[in-house]
């Protein structure tokens, strides 16, 4: 065991023996002087009180009174920090002296003080062993006796609580493991539960010690059936001490993982238990049983002196403690920060671990600041203050931790409403971080609120009980339900139509109008949610909305006269959808473009053509709407043959080719009717055209069109219809006189195929063969060459 751990423990022990060595000593002195200091104190006259409080008036000025008497300092306190304290001794006007002045004149007193308590606290002790204090010699009998039956209860009172606890172990065993591997309950409500259960059980324990020391020190030590002042000082302190560690006990569990409510490792939490329990044992059995023991038994300086000497011993090994562990709990601090999920709470953690250690030095110097200027009343408000902030820190740990594992988890529905309502899954789990972040929100400052209060520098009661604090909660809770409810008619109602719009959910498919409609009500509809939640919740919070509403009602007036062409949209947009012009999917000509309306809102349309290019629209600059997509559509082919075919043989072969086109699995049950054969429709320059009609389902026309020629093409081929191709004439003029001058030509000689093309073209390996037709062919090459010449300019 290190010199800093051992340093409370021996502080205590030595005063504690000190305190017994002199309690003979001066016990006589001292009892007498308390009896001389009392004085009778006034009864209070009840009648008077109770007409003061039947007055209405006075019944309000009582209570202004007792305010403003809570808000100000104690009188010892406002002396020593007025500007008339500071100022004496000195020229200076009091309402001249300055705070820091103030600051340093009570700083000055303070240290006084302290001196003159150790100046005195030597005196008495040098006047005990000189034997110069008044009273009674020493008595080493009666010391002995007195320490060894304080010693024999200590001893007792601790052996029944370690037994006790040791008889206790299996049982925290079994509510730890029930805590991490228990079913039924979310975990941090397995851990509250059973953090309470080892709370009860704890408490329990320290009880029935209790009572065995008591027990001990009655019928065991020294005269039977009393109890003696020095064993009810340890036993008083022995109880509220354990208690005060089983709490420290529920945060910093160390033994036992399922018990310990604060989210860090074993080893931490072994350290600060053991921290916090020497630093608790240390000041409650200095402060509780010593102090009293030495100013009963020898003098009320000296145990002030004592008092304040533990104080400074508890306040160096705190501030020891806590700069030995800055580094290791910054460092763990800001660990916890990279985990969380929220900007806020890293923020927060990353702040509060570079400023952890300042926090905890102020803290422990206000207490033993507080302690040395308020003797009386520092301790016990500083008590509470703490308990009550660490209540409130880890209530809201504990619902912040509750939140996130009950509704922070994903959403997960079932598989028949995943598949009715598909977007309700991803709508629940979008919205549930947002609420996350505003109860967390609400928690911080529920939590700072109750820290102030604890401290006083706010009175949370008198606030809420004020007529500004209970309308502003009253409001708050308000937009609350306001935003729930209107939360909860957004998700039905868009719930009902999504479940309209999904084919699954045993209507079928719904209509493109019915999807376009049912999407444009769905876009109206949060636009007017989001607008009339906006203007309830506003008026809830005390704003007047009706000059919110007139001025809406101008500007929109002005964005009517300045923006026509909007207004032209909105109102050629809702009228083209009470008409039906169109729907999203049906492929249309709007504005001179032609394609498929992808989107389709109450001002605009979105055209993608065949090109894939992406058009908006607006609806002002729609004259006419041509939609290919209303009830059927129709493919109108014209089909042109040679003017030496027989019209009637082709039509057959355009039956055929329909024929066909019916049989087929693809395209047959796209026809809606036979093919119109409308006639001929044109004797062209080179074909002879010939019309007909196919009706097909809407959006086909173009598929089946496609397929349609085709067979034509193989149909004619097979028929051998010739399908007429421009033919070129070549004209070579003529004269005045209408004769055609001769034309001019050379002639070249080149070999050439059977079948008239070019001989010599480059052909695979296996048609490597002299195809070349020579009309001389009897002739040697020799000879042929000798025949051969070139064309002059008197060939024709």
């Amino acid at each position: 065991m290190t010199s800093l751990r051992l340093l409370p423990w021996l502080s205590v022990w030595m005063l504690a023996l000190f305190a017994m060595l002199a309690g003979p000593a001066m016990a006589q002195t001292t009892l007498s002087a308390e009896s001389d200091a009392s004085v009778a104190e006034e009864q209070p006259s009840y009648a008077a009180l109770a007409d003061l409080l039947e007055d209405e008036q006075a019944r309000q000025e009582l209570i202004e009174l007792l305010r403003n008497q809570a808000s100000e300092l104690p009188a010892g306190v406002a002396a020593e920090l007025s500007p008339e304290a500071a100022a004496a001794g000195g020229n200076v006007a009091p309402e001249d002296v300055s705070l820091p002045r103030q600051l340093a004149e009570l700083t000055s007193r303070v240290v006084g003080d302290v001196g003159g308590q150790i100046e005195q606290a030597v005196a008495i002790v040098g006047n005990i062993f000189t034997g110069q204090g008044a009273g009674s010699s020493f008595d080493m009998a009666a010391f002995m006796n007195a320490a060894i039956n304080l010693g024999i209860v200590i001893v007792a009172t601790f052996a029944i609580f370690m037994v006790f606890r040791r008889l206790a172990k299996s049982l925290f065993t079994k509510i730890s493991g029930w805590s991490q591997q228990g079913t039924g309950l979310t975990p941090v409500l397995r851990l509250v539960l059973c953090v309470a259960i080892a709370a009860v059980v704890d408490i329990l324990l320290i009880a029935l010690a209790y009572v065995g020391g008591n027990l001990v020190a009655t019928f065991a030590v020294g005269e039977t059936g009393e109890l003696s002042t020095r064993a009810s000082l340890f036993l008083n302190a022995f109880l509220i001490i354990e208690l005060l560690k089983a709490g420290v006990r529920m945060l910093f569990s160390s033994r036992y993982e399922g018990l310990r409510l604060l989210p860090i490792s074993a080893q931490e939490a072994s350290y600060w238990n053991r921290w916090l329990a020497r630093l608790i044992g240390m000041v409650g059995y200095g402060l509780m049983v010593v102090v009293p023991l030495v100013n009963f038994y020898v003098a009320a300086t000296l145990g002030q002196a004592v008092g304040t000497l533990i104080m400074l011993l508890a306040f160096i090994y705190a501030v020891g403690v806590v700069l030995k562990n800055r580094v290791r709990l910054r460092d763990n601090l800001n660990k916890m920060s990279a985990r969380s999920t929220l900007t806020a709470s890293r923020v927060s953690l990353q702040l509060f671990a570079r400023t952890w250690h300042l926090f905890a030095l102020i803290y422990f110097l206000m207490v033993f600041v507080l302690t040395l200027t308020r003797p009386g009343d520092a301790l016990p408000f500083v008590l509470f203050a703490t308990l009550k902030t660490l209540g409130a820190v880890v209530v809201g740990l504990l619902l912040s931790t509750f939140l996130t594992q009950t509704i922070g988890r994903r959403i997960q529905l079932s598989d028949d409403l995943r598949r009715k309502l598909p977007l309700l899954e991803v709508r629940l789990n979008s919205y549930v971080p947002n609420a996350l972040r505003v109860l967390r929100t609400v928690i911080v400052v529920a939590v700072i609120m109750v820290v102030l209060d604890a401290w006083g520098a706010f009175n949370l009661a008198a606030w809420y009980a004020s007529e500004r604090g209970a309308n502003l909660v009253g409001n708050l809770i308000s937009v609350a339900v306001i935003l729930i409810v209107s939360l909860g008619i957004w998700l039905g109602l868009a719930s009902l139509i999504e479940h309209k719009l999904n084919p699954e959910t045993g209507h079928g498919e719904p209509s493109a109008r019915a999807k376009t409609l049912l999407s444009l009500f769905r876009n109206a509809l949060a636009i007017a949610m989001v607008t009339i939640t906006g203007m309830i919740v506003l008026s809830e919070i005390g704003i007047n909305i009706g000059p919110l509403i007139a001025g809406a009602g101008v500007l929109g007036l002005a964005i009517g006269f300045g923006a026509q062409r909007l207004v032209q949209d909105v109102i050629t947009g809702v009228f083209i959808q009470v008409e039906n012009a169109m729907n999203t999917g049906d492929v249309v000509t709007v504005g001179g473009i032609t394609g498929t309306a992808e989107r389709l809102s109450i001002r605009s349309v979105g055209i993608r053509d065949l090109s894939g290019t992406y058009h908006i629209v607006p609806f002002s600059s729609v004259d006419t709407v041509s939609n290919y997509m209303r009830e059927y559509g129709n493919h109108v082919g014209e089909y042109g043959i040679a003017y030496r075919e027989n019209i009637d043989d082709a039509i057959a072969q355009l039956q055929l080719a329909f024929e066909d086109l019916k049989a087929s699995d693809e395209h047959g049950h796209q026809l809606l009717a036979d093919m119109t054969v409308a006639g001929v429709t044109a004797l062209a320059d080179s074909s002879v055209n010939i019309r007909v009609v196919i009706k097909t389902t809407p959006g086909d026309q173009w598929g089946v069109g496609r397929a349609y020629n085709r067979l034509v093409k193989m149909r004619f081929d097979s028929a051998g219809i010739e399908i007429p191709f421009p033919h070129t004439t070549l004209y070579f003029g003529q004269d005045k006189s209408g004769s055609a001058p001769p034309a001019n030509l050379r002639v070249m000689q080149q070999d050439f195929t059977i079948d008239g093309s070019p001989a010599g073209q480059p052909k695979r390996a296996e048609l490597e063969v002299d195809d070349r037709h020579r009309p001389r062919r009897g002739k040697s090459p020799s000879a042929q060459e000798a025949e051969h010449h070139k064309p002059d300019d008197e060939d024709v």
